[in-house]
């Protein structure tokens, strides 16, 4: 296995503020199992490690506590689904958990350009044609397939922008996973002041910001989501409005032997009425409603493990 990347200063200040000595000292070790796990993975090559990663991810993934959130999730948002079909589409749910956290280390080996690519991209032209613009974008998913690869086209194909992320909560392991992701797109952390000042200087620059924005936001807004109010990630849709900056909507699906498929599927322009507020909560209900069409297509893509209804 290649040497340990030096781990960032940020990264170990951040760990030296921890709660307490017995938090850095967990830090440590889970970023001990971690590395070992990515070195396992790494010596399996790319189709060995997915194949590894999603035997355990189908395996053991049902009877983990964890699995009763997706079958409530998925009993409310697809109630056509009989119990044969949703215990189908967990157990395929956790195999890409398993095989996209197995293939970590090898996020170098997957591009969508240049021979040996294992993502076919579909509509990349309307990314390029938002860029074109001048006025800079937001590129918007969800945890669909592997979605640490989506980045990766843009940079493949020469679209620049800036990664959006939330950090894991050890910061060890923020700078391994990290490392991997701003070899293709620099990356920023979600939240912050140094996180909103590079935001906004990739949208006058022109250029595209990328996240993910199906995940639970206590302090977002409620939207439906799946005929349910879901809180919801508004950043999207209020830069989008505070800046024109158009926001396309991408899916990843996993295909077999480690290939994917990338599709650009719509744009969203920002249409601002003066009432920002509902301008915010309609854009952003469009955002939810095209990720649940991809769901309801493709359910067993999705990861159903995030707590987005309350259990009531």
């Amino acid at each position: 296995m290649p040497p340990a990347e030096p781990v960032d200063r940020l990264a170990a200040r951040r760990a030296k503020r921890g709660p307490n000595a017995a938090q850095r000292a967990l830090f440590v070790i889970e970023y001990a199992l971690f590395r070992a796990l990515m070195g396992l993975f790494w010596l399996l090559g790319l189709e060995r490690a997915s194949n590894f990663g999603g035997w355990v991810g189908r395996t053991f993934g049902p009877g983990l506590p964890v699995s009763r959130r997706a079958r409530r999730n998925m009993t409310r948002a697809l109630p056509e689904l009989d119990e044969a079909g949703r215990e189908r589409a967990i157990a395929e749910m956790w195999d890409n958990l398993g095989r996209t956290f197995a293939e970590y280390p090898h996020l170098d080996k997957i591009w969508a350009l240049k021979p040996g690519a294992r993502i076919e991209v579909v509509d990349l032209n309307r990314a390029e044609e938002v860029v074109a613009r001048g006025k800079g974008g937001i590129f918007v998913s969800g945890h669909c397939g592997n979605w640490e690869t989506m980045p990766g086209v843009l940079a493949d194909y020469g679209v620049k922008g800036t990664l959006v992320y939330r950090a894991p909560n050890n910061p060890y392991v923020d700078a391994w996973i990290s490392a991997r992701r701003q070899a293709r797109l620099p990356i920023v952390a979600a939240k912050g002041a140094d996180g909103a000042r590079m935001i906004l200087k990739t949208l006058k620059q022109g250029r595209l910001l990328a996240m993910l924005i199906d995940q639970k936001l206590n302090d977002g807004i409620a939207v439906p989501f799946f005929g349910r109010e879901a809180m919801t990630a508004p950043a999207a849709a209020h830069l989008s409005l505070r800046h024109g900056a158009p926001i396309v909507f991408g899916w990843c699906t996993r295909l077999p032997n480690a290939h994917f498929r990338v599709s650009i599927d719509e744009v969203f322009e920002p249409q601002p009425t003066g009432n920002h507020v509902k301008d915010v909560y309609d854009l952003t209900l469009k955002l939810n409603q095209a990720l649940e069409a991809h769901i309801r297509r493709e359910p067993w893509n999705w990861l159903w493990l995030h707590n987005r209804w309350p259990k009531n």
